[in-house]
């Protein structure tokens, strides 16, 4: 993981300059006062923890000759230091995804993302034992990232423990539409697992509806949106048009560019009309 410093005339080569010969710096001139700095700092800072270079802070009013060394003009300005050379980055703030971008191009990575990708793989393996050292590794690194609580509480979804799992999910805020949207779409996955534990009604659609619900909770997203798919088409009154609403759950938990939502999204709009 990487580090942040504040930054002032006095630490500024010992900091900035020598450590750049070690891992890129990115030097954010910045100042209280300034309302998109404000937005910009927590960012860089979370980023600072999953990918290894230094976070340089300049305080532009208290270190204004730093300032007019480098041609600070507006702020956030933020610059990057590499092998002890000065270039520009951008000036403003940047969404998150492409600040991750930004430090791509650094040849940098996350270890939030490589930790994920490695319990992906142990999930795909059936390596339940691992999945569960690895997230427990991730959550006491990053104990409140919302990517990382939302992977973990479908996964304790998967594993039948549905209090920790909402446990997980309440910490996440509604401004976040998209991840607030993912787990809402969890929640839709509790629900699954909750009807699932109670007394089943008769009839064919409903074993059909279970079988999907089932399918879903196994992360057998295509068999369970064909089962919705088939109780869409025979009878959308069932359960309150309950099978179109649990297709949706599952395209907010993939995503819109995952190809299932974008088949089935398909398939189920020239199903209804």
């Amino acid at each position: 993981m990487g580090t942040s410093v504040d930054i002032t005339a006095a630490n500024f080569a010992d900091e900035v300059v020598q450590k750049s010969y070690e891992k890129p710096v990115l030097v954010d001139f910045f100042a209280t006062w300034c309302g998109p700095c404000q937005l910009l700092k927590p960012m860089l800072e979370k980023l600072s923890q999953e990918y290894d270079f230094v976070l340089a802070k300049v305080d532009i009013d208290q270190n204004p000759d730093l300032a007019n060394a480098y041609g600070v003009e507006g702020v956030p300005d933020v610059r990057i230091v590499v092998d002890g050379a000065m270039q520009n980055g951008f000036v403003g703030v940047l969404p998150e995804p492409q600040l991750r971008e930004l430090l791509g191009k650094l040849n940098l990575h996350s270890t939030l993302e490589q930790g994920l990708a490695e319990i992906r793989a142990a999930r795909a393996a059936g390596d339940v034992n691992q999945v569960k050292q690895r997230f427990a590794d991730l959550i006491q690194a990053y104990p409140t990232d919302a990517r990382l609580m939302l992977e973990a509480a479908e996964f304790l979804v998967s594993q039948g423990q549905i209090e920790s799992a909402e446990k997980l999910l309440s910490p996440i805020p509604e401004t976040d539409k998209d991840l607030f949207r993912r787990a809402q779409a969890v929640r839709g996955l509790i629900a699954f697992h909750r009807d699932l534990t109670s007394p089943a009604e008769p009839g064919e659609l409903e074993a059909k509806y279970r079988q999907a619900e089932q399918h879903a909770l196994e992360g057998n997203y295509e068999a369970a949106f064909t089962g919705f798919l088939e109780i869409v088409a025979s009878d959308r009154k069932f359960r309150q048009d309950g099978a179109r609403k649990a297709m949706i759950v599952l395209f907010d938990l993939l995503g819109d560019d995952h190809p299932l939502t974008r088949s089935y999204r398909k398939q189920l709009m020239q199903t209804m009309y």
